[in-house]
């Protein structure tokens, strides 16, 4: 009898512990997350780990974050694309415009004056990569694709008003689009990644930055920056800068068919949609941080935006071009981006 009750426990354990059962029921994977800011900008606090806390949620423990702000896994920032392509990280949240001339049909919402707010010109933006320029991300899987609030102009004492203020000053330049806008308006652009930007007003290697005021807490810019320039309320902002937060796709295939799942219903246009309401969000803080610090905030008149718009007629046009000669449809691309922004009232 005994013999008996010992073999069934024996074929009972085997049934338990079978490889088939481990796998499915306690594998864990481990994502190594990167990013450039860093851990106590808002992106980290309050997108990347209540996005790392959901899938972790969701799959009952078997998703997890390994975080990597401020490029703690290497490299430069223009490089974050190719480290999730080539599998150095699993994830990385980037903009992906850093490396000029490679994300082109992607660049359009870095047009001048061209998306409003952060949450529906997000929308818009995953939306529009999807129908037109996914070819521009092979190797990875997007998650979400997002703008910011919109660069505004910070100055280390200047005070701009008009074109003509902002004429010959050394602004600095997120992406190849916004040196264009800058250029177009009459400054001489400089371009650097964000991490780079303190340093440089500080020590006046520029005489100003192009940003949004999300960014500028987490940076510490309103320490330096004693001016800030802004368009009117509700108008769309001089340049903004796209980002993706994206999945190297090898890592994504080798993923069981449940954490797939997870992955995917934390992705898409709605969860785009919530990341650039935060940085709206974020916004206001921001620039409240610079109100109380009683730094100055010239807003540009409704005559001289339009003045700055029509300066920068130009750059739509030469983009328009690019995109024709690499065997694109410009004007068609460019409508379909206004289109999306339409669709979500931005």
């Amino acid at each position: 009898m005994k013999l008996v009750k010992r073999s069934l426990m024996v074929i009972a354990t085997a049934v338990i512990t079978g490889p088939g059962f481990a796998s499915a029921a306690t594998e864990v994977v481990t994502l190594k997350v990167a990013h450039f800011l860093p851990a106590s900008s808002t992106f980290h606090q309050k997108n990347l780990i209540p996005w790392c806390d959901k899938i972790g949620k969701e799959s009952g423990g078997r998703l997890k974050c390994q975080l990597y702000p401020s490029m703690q896994l290497g490299g430069t920032p223009s490089q974050l694309f190719d480290q999730v392509r080539d599998g150095v990280a699993d994830i990385v949240w980037t903009v992906p415009t850093y490396q000029a001339g490679r994300f082109t049909k992607s660049e359009v919402f870095e047009l001048p004056f061209m998306v409003n707010t952060a949450e529906k010109g997000s929308q818009a933006t995953w939306d529009y990569i999807q129908k037109n320029s996914l070819d521009e991300f092979k190797g990875a899987k997007l998650i979400f694709a997002h703008v910011h609030d919109g660069a505004q102009m910070h100055f280390g004492s200047k005070s701009v008003k008009t074109l003509e203020d902002i004429k010959g000053l050394k602004l600095r330049a997120p992406t190849r689009i916004a040196s264009k806008t800058l250029a177009a308006l009459g400054a001489i652009p400089v371009q650097m990644p964000a991490p780079a930007v303190p340093e440089a007003l500080a020590k006046g290697v520029v005489d100003g930055i192009c940003i949004p005021w999300e960014v500028t807490s987490s940076l510490k810019l309103q320490e330096i920056s004693k001016t800030s320039t802004e368009v009117p309320p509700h108008h769309p902002k001089v340049s903004n800068t796209i980002f993706v937060f994206a999945m190297n796709q090898a890592k994504y295939n080798s993923l069981p068919a449940d954490l797939k799942k997870v992955i995917d219903q934390n992705s898409g246009s709605e969860v785009s949609k919530w990341v650039g309401k935060i940085w709206d969000d974020g916004a206001l803080v921001s620039r409240k941080v610079a109100v109380d610090r009683h730094n100055v905030i010239n807003v540009l008149s409704e005559a001289e935006y339009k003045r700055w718009v029509k300066a920068t007629d130009t750059v739509d046009d030469a983009w328009i071009k690019e995109v024709d000669a690499k065997g694109g449809n410009g004007k068609a691309l460019y409508n379909d981006a206004k289109a999306f922004l339409k669709k979500y009232k931005d």
